[in-house]
């Protein structure tokens, strides 16, 4: 008999759960996904030129609101979790409402669905979502770079778009960005790479991606994999490197799967030790103690730079910040807010008042964002109410915390500067040592 499922995802390892675990096997009927925590995912499908020959008609994406009435309506045999950055109490909450409902509550783990690259792969990988995992792995790759290695990037799944448009994606220039219709958010991930030289792979279907980044026509000798959130890799990993955030310490314990990744690690950087307390840098390194006491640990920075610290000094800005990392990332300090200190700012203006439309949604959906403004970009509506929002804001600067340059794709009728951030190691052992090591 085969057994029913649904996969309960994000737009991402849900995606890539149904492709290593389910496509194609016919022991299993995959009923729907249910989609959560990123805006105007249900109500798709997923195509049948994904799904397979076992789903001429693609499978529907519902929202997650309706998941105990799916388990009933097709009686339903497992659910599986796919998706990442939950805290331990939300994913049980999560397992004992299925389990109410009848059916079974899967964790799948990396044996069934890591897939194995024919290239040496270098995993980054976080605690939590905005501990400074992007910056790590342009650290790495700037590195790799240097010794004149060709390095191709793959990254976590966005895929907000048209499916079958995304299912391999590449992105060599600025350029492709905009013809692959890009969100804010895949900006702030593709961007800092490819304005570095390296290319950076996306998409769908990740068994197709990496065969493709290990063809690239620029060459690859290696791959760097930047993952997402706080989610373990999607390939066999040579090199497993974990960067966890001081100034949420604890976290690194209480988040689905973050402790995975953190147990997976064998390098583990602490981050944001410029910012961070004390007594929180000493708690994430008694918690490294605990899980993965052979881990390698580096200790490092982000320190800020700005293109123009005169928009700040004495000013009453507005700080934009990455979306995601404010959402459900719950950060309630960024670079941007970093910047205002360090520079002099008097006031970080509150821009709730201000907002519109999907805007007003994201500060409702997630209270505790404060007087921060998120850069959300999911779709073209949420980029209007985005340039509505700052140029309603009554400020006298604004200071954009986000890795992209905002005024490429909106138009910001204030002064305003960039903040900039990228990953500095302090002391023995740091990144360039290990990388020796590896690649010997």
């Amino acid at each position: 008999m085969k057994k029913n499922v649904i996969v309960i995802g994000a737009a991402g390892r849900d995606f890539h759960n149904f492709n290593t675990c389910f496509r194609g096997n016919d022991g299993f009927n995959v009923i729907a996904f249910t989609a959560a925590q990123i805006p105007d995912i249900d109500g798709r499908k997923y195509p049948a030129e994904l799904a397979g020959n076992l789903y001429p008609d693609g499978i529907p994406i519902y929202a997650e609101e309706g998941l105990v009435g799916l388990i009933k309506k097709y009686n339903v045999d497992d659910c599986v979790f796919s998706y990442s950055d939950i805290t331990y109490q939300k994913v049980m909450s999560m397992s004992a409402l299925v389990n109410a409902a009848g059916a079974n509550f899967i964790l799948l783990g990396p044996s069934d669905t890591m897939i194995k690259s024919h290239k040496p792969v270098i995993a980054v990988g976080a605690a939590r979502t905005g501990c400074g995992k992007s910056q790590t792995s342009r650290r790495i790759i700037e590195n790799l770079m240097n010794r004149g290695l060709k390095v191709v990037a793959i990254r976590h799944p966005m895929p907000y778009g048209d499916l079958v448009a995304q299912k391999v994606q590449r992105f060599a220039t600025v350029d492709d960005l905009a013809r692959h219709e890009c969100t804010i958010e895949e900006m702030e991930e593709y961007e800092p790479h490819v304005v570095r030289g390296n290319v950076i792979y996306a998409g769908v279907d990740y068994e197709a991606i990496v065969r493709a980044a290990e063809q690239d026509p620029d060459g690859c000798d290696i791959i760097v994999w930047d993952g997402g959130n706080n989610d373990f890799p999607f390939y066999k990993p040579d090199l497993n490197i974990t960067v966890v955030d001081p100034h949420r310490a604890g976290h690194e314990l209480s988040y689905y799967p973050g402790e995975v990744t953190l147990r997976l690690a064998d390098v583990v950087v602490i981050n944001k030790m410029d910012t961070a307390a004390p007594e929180g840098i000493q708690l994430v390194r008694e918690n490294i103690a605990k899980v993965n006491p052979e881990a390698i640990i580096v200790d490092a920075v982000s320190p800020i730079a700005v293109d123009d610290a005169n928009v700040i000094k004495g000013k009453r800005v507005l700080v934009i910040e990455d979306g995601p990392t404010l959402t459900h990332g719950q950060m309630t300090i960024g670079a941007g807010t970093v910047a205002a200190m360090k520079f002099g700012a008097t006031e970080c203006v509150d821009p709730r008042p201000y907002t519109v439309g999907k805007l007003s949604e994201t500060f409702n959906i997630y209270p505790k964002i404060g007087a921060l403004l998120p850069a959300m970009g999911y779709g073209e509506q949420q980029i209007k109410d985005l340039e509505t929002t700052i140029n309603n804001t009554e400020c006298d600067s604004v200071l954009i915390g986000t890795p992209i340059d905002l005024n490429r794709l909106i138009s910001i009728n204030k002064p305003n500067t960039r903040v900039y951030y990228d990953l500095q190691e302090i002391g023995y052992p740091d990144l360039g040592n290990i990388l020796d090591d590896f690649l010997k």
